[in-house]
C-alpha cells in the first residue's frame, strides 16, 4: 500500500476514535433518554387518543386499525414500557381496563407467532410485574386477571399444535381452532419462537402442557435438519418435508436461533443449550462471510442469496449473550454502515450490488439493530455506542415522526413515510434506545436495579429469572429420560387461587388428547417427581442426546435392561454416542437430505415475515 494511502487510513481510524470517545457525555446521555421518554408518549399517547381500543395506529392519518385481533394489541404490547418508565398511573389504569375488557371467545385467525409474542408475553410480562412486590410496581387490587386471560389464549391456540410433526400450524382460529383450509406451511420461526411465554405460562399456572407443545415443536424442527445442521425457511408441517431450504439467520429463521439461548438462559434447560451450540457452529461456519452474513442452500451451504436483511440485525445481540463478542463488534459495524448511509436499515440490502435490494426499500421501525447497539454497549461500555444510538433517535426523529406517532419509512432512499406504526415500536424500539441512554446516564430502572435478572422476548417483554420460572426444574428428570416407576400424568387445570373473570375470559379447554399419541415426546410434570438422579442414564442420556427407538410397552419384561435408558421418540433430537466423537446427524424424518441438492429456490419478498 502506499504510504498517503496509509496514512490517510491511520488518519482516519483516529479521527472516527476520537469523535466517538468524545461523543455521548452523560448530561447528553440523560437529554437523550428523556427525548426517548417524549418519544414513546407521542406515539403511545397518539395511539391512546385516536386509535384505541383497535390494534394500531395510523400515525398519518390519527386513526387506527385491527391487525392483529382486533384486541387493543399496542396497549398490551406496551404494558412493560409503561412499568419499565415507571410510569404507575397508565401502567395501572392499562391492566385494569384489560382485566375487565379483554376477551378471546371471538371468532378471529390468527397467527401462532404474533399472538404468541406480542399478546401472550405482554400479559405474562405485565403480570409478573404487577404481582410482585420487589417490581415496584405492584397493584394492590390486582388479582391475576392478565395471567387467567394468558392460560385461556395459550389454551385457545393448542389446537394448532395437533400436527404429525408437533410443529404448529401457523394460524389458529380462536373460537373454532384450526381452519380446515389452513396451510401446512410454516416457517422455522414461527414454530420454534414459543419456548419462553409457553414455558414461563406453565411455570405460572402448575400445568405442563404448554411448555411441552413449544418444545415438541422446537424437537420436530431439529430433528429435521440437515446433516451439516442447518434449517431451512419453511416447513411443511405434516410431512415434515423443506418447503423452502434457504438457510439463514435472518427472514423466517431468526429467532428460533434466540430462543435456544434464551430458554436456557432462562430454565436452565440444556437440551436448549446444546442444540444452540450445535446450531450456532454450523450458522457460524456455513453462513458467516465476515462480517456479514449470506443464505445458503442448507443442504449444500451452496450461495442462495448474498443479501442482507434488517431481521439479521439482532445477530450481534445474540452473540453477546453467548460471550461471542469480537465478531458481534464487526458485524455491527457493517450493519450500522448500512443505516449512516440511508438514514434507517432498508429490508434488504443487496451485497453483491452493495444497494438496496429491489422490492425492499422499507423500515417499519423495526428494534433490531438498536437492540444489538445496547447489548454491545452494555457488554462494553463503548462509547461508539451511544454514538450509534443518538445517530439512530435522530433519524427517527427527522424521518419517521409524523402527526400522531412515528411512521413506517416506505423508501429508505426518499425517505417517504407510510402511514402504519406497529405495536413492536412501543415494545422493542423505544424500551431498547431508552435502556441504551438510561444505561449511560447512571440506570434507574427495574431490568438494571431491580431483585431480578431479566431475558427479554423477542418481543422485548421482560420475563424474569424468579425462582419460580428458573428454578422449577429440580428432580429426576432429564430432557425425555424418566426414573423408573415414576407415572406421568397429563393434567390440565385452571389456577385455584383465584377465579376465572368468566365474563370477559371464558376459558374453553383445548383437547389436549393428542400429546399423549406417539408423535409427541411429553416432557414430566413440573411438580411432583423424586429430586435426585436417575440411575443407570449415561451421559448422553441424562441430557437428551442419545437417540433409541421408541419401546414398545408389550415387550417391557423383556427389556427390562433398556428401562433405564431414556426413551425418546422418533423425532428425537441430536444423535451421539460417544461426547468425543463425530455428531451422527441422520434422523428417521430426514431421509428427504440424503436426496440430490435440489437448485436453490429463489427468493420472492412476499414471503416475508413481519418478523
Amino acid at each position: 500500500m502506499e504510504a498517503p494511502k496509509l496514512l490517510m487510513l491511520i488518519l482516519c481510524a483516529f479521527f472516527i476514535g476520537k469523535t466517538l470517545g468524545d461523543g455521548v457525555t452523560p448530561q447528553e446521555a440523560k437529554e437523550l433518554r428523556d427525548e426517548v421518554r417524549e418519544m414513546f408518549y407521542h406515539a403511545f399517547n397518539g395511539y391512546m387518543d385516536h386509535a384505541f381500543p383497535r390494534d394500531e395506529l395510523r400515525p398519518l392519518s390519527c386513526g387506527g386499525e385491527d391487525t392483529l385481533g382486533g384486541y387493543a394489541l399496542t396497549l398490551i404490547d406496551s404494558l412493560d414500557t409503561l412499568a419499565l418508565l415507571g410510569d404507575r398511573e397508565r401502567f395501572t389504569s392499562s391492566v385494569e381496563w384489560i382485566g375487565k375488557n379483554l376477551r378471546f371467545d371471538i371468532n378471529k385467525t390468527v397467527s401462532i407467532f404474533e399472538t404468541t409474542i406480542r399478546v401472550l408475553g405482554g400479559l405474562i410480562s405485565a403480570h409478573l410485574i404487577a404481582s410482585d412486590y420487589n417490581t415496584g410496581m405492584r397493584i394492590p387490587t390486582y388479582d391475576d386477571k392478565l395471567l387467567h386471560l394468558a392460560e385461556d389464549l395459550a389454551r385457545r391456540m393448542l389446537p394448532a399444535f395437533d400436527t404429525p410433526t408437533g410443529i404448529p400450524f401457523g394460524s389458529v382460529n380462536l373460537l373454532h381452532g384450526v381452519d380446515e383450509n389452513e396451510s401446512k406451511i410454516t416457517s422455522t420461526a414461527g414454530g420454534g419462537t414459543l419456548t419462553l411465554e409457553f414455558g414461563v405460562l406453565s411455570r405460572l399456572t402448575n400445568d405442563p402442557i404448554f411448555e411441552q407443545v413449544a418444545k415438541n415443536a422446537v424437537r420436530g424442527l431439529w430433528a429435521r435438519r440437515s446433516k451439516i445442521n442447518l434449517v431451512g425457511a419453511h416447513i411443511d408441517v405434516f410431512s415434515g418435508d423443506w418447503t423452502q431450504k434457504d438457510a439463514g439467520i435472518g427472514t423466517s429463521i431468526d429467532s428460533f436461533y434466540e430462543y435456544l439461548l434464551k430458554a436456557y438462559l432462562l430454565f436452565g434447560d440444556e437440551e436448549y443449550l446444546f442444540i444452540f451450540q450445535e446450531a450456532y457452529k454450523a450458522a457460524m461456519h456455513y453462513l458467516f462471510n465476515d462480517p456479514w452474513y449470506v443464505e445458503v442452500n442448507m443442504n449444500s451451504a451452496a450461495l442462495v442469496w448474498p443479501l442482507f436483511n434488517s431481521l439479521q440485525a439482532f445477530w450481534p445481540g445474540l452473540q453477546v449473550l453467548a460471550g461471542d463478542i469480537e465478531p458481534a463488534i464487526r458485524t455491527h459495524a457493517a450493519f450500522f454502515s448500512v443505516w449512516r448511509r440511508y438514514g434507517f436499515t432498508p429490508e434488504g440490502f443487496n451485497l453483491a450490488t452493495l444497494s438496496v435490494q429491489q422490492g425492499q426499500k422499507s423500515y417499519p421501525l423495526r428494534p433490531e439493530l438498536i437492540e444489538s447497539t445496547y447489548w454491545l454497549y452494555k457488554a462494553t461500555r463503548d462509547p461508539r455506542y451511544l454514538d450509534a444510538g443518538r445517530d439512530m433517535l435522530a433519524s427517527l426523529q427527522y424521518g419517521a415522526r409524523c402527526t400522531c406517532g412515528y411512521c413506517h419509512i416506505s423508501d429508505v432512499e426518499f425517505h417517504k413515510q407510510e402511514d402504519h406504526m406497529e405495536s413492536f415500536f412501543l415494545a422493542e424500539t423505544v424500551k431498547y434506545l431508552w435502556l441504551l441512554f438510561d444505561l449511560a446516564a447512571g440506570p434507574d430502572n427495574l431490568v438494571e436495579n431491580g431483585p431480578y435478572k431479566y431475558i427479554f422476548s423477542t418481543e422485548g417483554h421482560l420475563l424474569p429469572a424468579t425462582p419460580q420460572i428458573s428454578l422449577v426444574r429440580e428432580h429426576c428428570s432429564y430432557f425425555g429420560a424418566y426414573c423408573r416407576n415414576i407415572k406421568l400424568i397429563l393434567k390440565t387445570h385452571a389456577p385455584e387461587s383465584a377465579e376465572t373473570n368468566s365474563s370477559h375470559s371464558q376459558t374453553q379447554p383445548a383437547d389436549s388428547s393428542f400429546l399423549s399419541r406417539s408423535n409427541y415426546q411429553s416432557s414430566p410434570p413440573i411438580t411432583g417427581l423424586i429430586k435426585g438422579l436417575c440411575p443407570g442414564l449415561t451421559h448422553e442420556q441424562r441430557f437428551g442426546i442419545s437417540f433409541m427407538a421408541p419401546v414398545d410397552p408389550s415387550s417391557e419384561d423383556e427389556n427390562s435392561s433398556q428401562r433405564e435408558t431414556a426413551e425418546v421418540q422418533s423425532h428425537s433430537v441430536v444423535l451421539i454416542s460417544d461426547p468425543n466423537s463425530e455428531i451422527s446427524l441422520s434422523s428417521p424424518h430426514s431421509d428427504h437430505d440424503n436426496d440430490p441438492v435440489r437448485a436453490p429456490q429463489e427468493k420472492s419478498p412476499s414471503s416475508k415475515e413481519s418478523r
